[in-house]
């Protein structure tokens, strides 16, 4: 029995799902139902006043799979059924909301307006059900489970891996799992809570997130060893725009790059734009141009005899990286857990910097 809206009780009946894919008699005042409509390794509900089945997280994930895919039978490879599964589920679904939720267009399905109103707000109920699992598990003591976490690909090849590395060393048992995609991008997945940390480059301004810098590099020009400036140990803005640069497409340098630059626009030579770092490291180093990039990023070509970096006069540019997660939500353990180690971290690499230093 379920308590439904106004203190009145409407009459559910629950079916274990068969251990097969084959039609089953169920127990119940309904006889037979569909195996293929069932939840993988689960039960379902089923009102017996209107005779449909009430809506599980399965047939959500199904349809988000469906609306993503434009496909039904694409979206059965995805999760894994027939599409004649898929098709069952989601109808459903329809037969829940009385509504359409996808029309067909040639080939391909794509959502109607009832169906962008539940895509909104089923990615929602998906994200608080494994937040929800999440928090279950974290009643334990050691961290344990998976921590979601964005960052973009710079990042990822250059400052995660030494911070990953210390944090798996302590939780081996937390499954971490990397969205990669540029900073805006990540602070709309942590306001959906679709991950539970990001580290982007700042500032970040929203009132809503929590901020703890991590890590700051200085911004340099980067020239292959046989750059016209590679003797050189600083250069002023102007004399670089007298050669060939590379600058990224996007981003927070390509933003950098176009304000220092704007006041030579009209004689700048931008022989390529690439997508990456390390493309843009590849072409520097064959000396197709200079760049500008953070200098930790470029310490592997420098080591090698490849690349030189070269220090800018009267500016001082740096790249600041920060931890950010929503205020008014709980993190999981072992998202704690992450920001202890990685400020820690941190600490210790500034204290044997300044040892150096002394």
């Amino acid at each position: 029995m379920d308590l439904a809206h106004g203190g009145q009780f409407r009459s559910m009946e629950l079916f274990e799902r068969p251990s097969d894919d084959s039609n089953h008699a169920v127990r119940g005042d309904v006889r037979s139902v569909a195996a293929a409509s069932y939840p993988r390794g689960g039960i379902i509900r089923f009102d017996v006043s209107t005779g449909v089945c009430a809506m599980d997280f399965d047939q959500l994930v199904t349809f988000m799979e469906v609306a993503k895919q434009g496909s039904f039978s694409r979206a059965g490879q995805k999760v894994f059924r027939s599409q004649p599964a898929v098709s069952a589920q989601i109808r459903q679904l329809e037969q829940e909301y009385s509504e359409k939720l996808f029309d067909r267009v040639g080939k391909a399905v794509r959502l109607t307006p009832a169906g962008e109103v539940l895509f909104e707000y089923a990615g929602r109920l998906l994200n608080l059900r494994s937040e929800s699992l999440r928090a279950v598990v974290d009643q334990r003591e050691i961290p344990r489970g998976t921590l979601a976490i964005g960052a973009n690909e710079a990042t990822c090849l250059y400052v995660l891996p030494d911070i990953f590395a210390r944090y798996h060393q302590q939780y081996p048992n937390v499954q971490i799992s990397v969205y990669r995609n540029f900073s805006h991008k990540i602070l709309q997945k942590i306001d959906d809570g679709a991950i539970d940390l990001g580290i982007v480059t700042l500032p970040v301004t929203a009132p809503s997130l929590e901020v703890i810098p991590i890590f700051r590099d200085r911004l340099m020009v980067m020239v292959s060893t046989q750059h016209p400036l590679a003797k050189r140990a600083s250069v002023r803005i102007s004399e670089v725009a007298e050669h060939p640069l590379i600058f990224p497409k996007t981003g927070y340098t390509r933003q950098v790059l176009d304000k220092l630059f704007r006041p030579y626009r009209s004689r700048l030579q931008i022989s390529l734009e690439l997508a990456s770092v390390g493309m843009i490291k590849r072409f520097v180093a064959a000396n197709l141009g200079a760049s500008l990039i953070s200098a930790s990023y470029a310490l592997e070509e420098v080591r090698a005899g490849e690349a030189k970096l070269v220090a800018v006069q009267g500016v001082e540019l740096w790249r600041e990286l920060g931890l950010v997660y929503r205020r008014d939500r709980s993190l999981p353990r072992s998202a704690k857990a992450f920001i202890e180690t990685t400020v820690a971290g941190q600490a210790a690499q500034r204290t044997r910097a300044m040892a150096k230093q002394t």
